[in-house]
Order: structure tokens, then C-alpha cells, then sequence
């Protein structure tokens, strides 16, 4: 059925509600609906809100299909801005006088866009202006938060007024469900935004303080939303990536620094500042690094070795990290004997030995890799994994021992006999 016969005003107030209708409707006669347009069936358009968002209506039948990229048009409700649309296509399509306008339709006719808007708000006075937009901002935080930093920021950086623009767009009043997780993003990048900007004004030790705050209440936030997509780790990434740009650019003191980021990648549970030797090398400098690399050796000095099938419950926890800490260190040095002693305080795992012989033959040192991949076998038996098994296979094949090689190989296939293990299987006896 043609669009014209199924899209009517009543059955447009039916699909959206009362409460998205009325919002839809004030969009509409606000002239926030842009680039109407209607090809083979389907209306296309772009209503601007705080964001621009872009809706599709189409034919279905006896009823009408509608996508807008809105959280709420995302859950599937036929939300304001499908309303908006909807009658900026029926105001278009109303024979001339039955739009129920009156006289001086004729603009509307053609669709008012948010050029019109503009232009009619160059027109008016500056003191009407102010208080439209003061008006508009007590319903809508972000751009309260906004004005906010720009008034802030015309008296110089007030940084107790940027951190309170950031709790307000990080909140904490309750749980952010999917739906709400993309306006919830943009109010919380767009307050980075205003900490970015005094970056450009050459702030950088007032960035440095502003992105570890928001980083410590993004990190906190997170418990409280519904992250499926990602949002948060965007904003944690964006943070991290601000904080070393003001760090290279301020300078500021090394041994704090780095008591600072040693501190966050040790106990944070978010990767926040992973990795951050290498990273922050340039700006620690020496005595950054040297006090960098304190603070890891004492930590690591109370981490106590594993034996084979002992357990710690902090293994994927801080033991990880301070192990990835130390092993970032040895690896500036490129002393292999000394990555491997950090190995070696870790043997509850036939992986643990893979590592080390993995270490060794990347080193070009096949006898050692031989070595730590037989005692890793020896050590665990029946229990050896299968990537062990692999490895030093592949070690007898190249020297010739193919009969050892399969003894490793055909366990694998009888505790499972199918395909993939059987392809495996052969793969191993071709060698021979």
C-alpha cells in the first residue's frame, strides 16, 4: 500500500504515543527537520536535536517502516524524530490551504531547514538571544556544562569549575541502561572536548590534573553502565591519549610522574596507563624511569614463585600486571637471561615453559628451547597442553627425530578423533 494511503496524522500519534508525539510535533513546527526527501517509497531525513539524527520511513504493507539512529528509534520505537519527519512529509504533501497554517504557508511548504533558523536568529536582539539560550540551558546539562567552561575559561582556567562540569556529565545517580549509553557518550566527550581545547591554550599542567580526574571517575562509571558497545573504553582511550600530549608538553615533575602511572597501571583495573614505560619513557626521562623502575622491583621483590600446579588467586590480577611491568623493563635492556629469570617465577603451567623455550628459540638458541620444552613436558605428563606438545615436535622434526615428534602428536588424536585432529595428525607424519 502507498505511503500516502497508510501515513496519516491520528495513526502517527497511534505509532509514537502521546508524549513522543508532542515532543515529534514541536520538533516539527521548530523547523528542525532537514533534507526531506522521497524516492521510490522511502522518506528519508535528518532532524537536528542537540545531534543531528538521520530517519527512514518506508512502505510495509498495511503499515510503515521506520529506522532512526536515536537511542530510542535504536530500541524500536517510532520516536520524535520519526514524528517530526512524518509531518514535514504530510505538510509537504497538503494541498495548498489545508495545512491548517493559515496565511504565509508558503515557506512552509517548501520546509523550513535550521538555515532558515539561523538566519531568522541573526535578526534578533542580542539580550533576546542570551535568554533563550540561558533558558535552554537549565533543561539540558550539556549545554549548561558547556557554557559553563566557556565562562570559566573567559576568567582564566577555574579548575574547580571543569571538574564540576565533569562530575555533572559523568553523574553517578543511577544505572545508564543501552539505550541511553550514546547520549550518555556524547554529554561525557563533549565535557573532554572543553578540557582538549585548553590544550590548544597551551594548559597543559591544568589538562594533566583534568584528565586524571576524569579518568578515575570514568574508571568509577563504569560499574554503572551498560557498556556493550564500547563507549567507555572510547572515552578511557581519549583520556590517555590526551594526558600523555600534555605531559610531553608541560614537562612535569619526573619521580611524581612516574609514582603516579606506576601506581594506576599497578592496582587499575581497566588497562588504564598499560604499558606505560613505554609510553611515557620520553617524559620520564632518567630519573623518571629510574624511579619508575624502583617502585616494579620492590613490588615484584614480594611476589612469591610458582611451582608446577600451584595456584595464586591474584594471578590474572596484580601478579599479572607487576609481571608485565618487570618484563618491560628487562626487554629496554634486551638481556635474555634476565626475561627469562621473570619467567621463571612462574611455573604453574605447561605454557609457562612453552614461554621460556619460545624465548630461547626466538634467540636462536635451539638447544635451550629443546631443554625447557622436554623438562615442561617431563614436568606435567598427561596433563601438558597441547601447544607444549606442538612446539617440541616441531623442534624433533627439525632434527630429524620424527618418531618422537609423532609419540607427542598421536595422543592428541586419540583423545580427539576427529577431522581438524586428524588433519593435524597427518600434517606431522608428511614431515616424515
Amino acid at each position: 500500500m502507498a505511503l500516502s494511503k497508510i501515513l496519516t496524522t491520528n495513526r502517527v500519534r497511534r505509532w509514537a504515543g502521546s508524549r513522543s508525539y508532542g515532543r515529534g510535533e514541536g520538533y516539527f513546527h521548530g523547523g528542525h527537520v532537514s533534507k526531506l526527501k522521497a524516492v521510490k517509497g522511502r522518506i528519508t531525513a535528518t532532524v537536528y536535536g542537540i545531534y543531528p539524527y538521520r530517519v527512514m520511513l518506508w512502505d510495509e504493507g498495511d503499515s510503515v517502516g521506520y529506522d532512526c539512529d536515536c537511542p530510542v528509534g535504536q530500541g524500536g520505537d517510532f520516536c520524535k524524530h520519526c514524528v517530526a519527519t512524518a509531518l514535514a512529509w504530510l505538510e509537504k504533501r497538503a494541498p495548498a490551504g489545508k495545512t491548517g497554517k493559515g496565511k504565509g504557508n508558503k515557506k512552509a511548504d517548501k520546509g523550513l531547514t535550521m538555515k532558515d533558523v539561523r538566519a531568522w536568529l541573526l535578526l534578533q536582539e542580542k539580550e533576546c538571544l542570551v535568554d533563550m539560550l540561558a533558558e535552554a540551558a537549565t533543561d539540558d546539562d550539556q549545554l549548561s556544562g558547556r557554557l559553563m567552561l566557556k565562562a570559566a575559561a573567559a576568567r582564566g582556567v577555574n579548575l574547580v569549575t571543569y571538574k564540576k562540569v565533569i562530575d555533572q556529565a559523568i553523574g553517578g545517580g543511577g544505572f545508564i541502561d543501552y539505550y541511553q549509553m550514546y547520549d550518555y557518550w556524547r554529554g561525557v566527550d563533549t565535557a573532554i572536548d572543553a578540557v582538549a581545547e585548553l590544550l590548544a591554550q597551551k594548559h597543559a599542567d591544568a589538562v594533566i590534573e583534568l584528565s586524571e580526574y576524569a579518568l578515575s571517575r570514568v574508571e568509577h562509571a563504569i560499574e554503572y553502565v551498560d557498556d556493550s558497545d564500547g563507549y567507555m573504553s572510547q572515552l578511557l582511550g581519549r583520556l590517555q591519549e590526551m594526558h600523555l600530549a600534555a605531559c610531553r608538553k608541560a614537562r612535569p615533575d619526573p619521580e611524581a610522574l612516574a609514582e603516579r602511572l606506576f601506581k594506576w597501571e599497578l592496582n587499575g583495573e581497566w588497562d588504564t596507563f598499560y604499558d606505560a614505560i613505554k609510553s611515557y619513557s620520553r617524559v620520564l626521562g632518567k630519573r623518571g624511569t629510574l624511579r619508575y623502575r624502583e617502585l616494579v622491583e620492590a613490588e615484584w621483590a614480594r611476589i612469591k614463585p610458582l611451582k608446577p600446579g600451584q595456584q595464586d588467586r591474584n594471578h590474572y590480577g596484580e601478579r599479572y600486571r607487576i609481571t608485565r611491568m618487570m618484563e618491560n623493563l628487562v626487554e629496554q635492556s634486551g638481556d635474555i637471561e634476565a626475561l627469562i629469570e621473570i619467567k621463571r617465577k612462574d611455573l604453574s603451567s605447561s605454557h609457562d615453559f612453552l614461554e621460556i623455550a619460545e624465548i630461547y628459540r626466538k634467540a636462536r638458541q635451539g638447544d635451550k628451547a629443546l631443554e625447557w620444552a622436554e623438562k615442561g613436558i617431563q614436568t606435567f605428563g598427561d596433563e601438558v597442553g597441547s601447544g607444549l606438545q606442538d612446539f617440541l615436535a616441531g623442534l624433533y622434526h627439525r632434527r630429524k627425530r620424527h618418531d618422537e615428534a609423532m609419540t607427542l602428536i598421536w595422543p592428541q588424536f586419540e583423545k580427539s578423533p576427529c577431522l581438524a585432529s586428524y588433519q593435524h595428525l597427518k600434517k606431522h607424519a608428511d614431515r616424515n
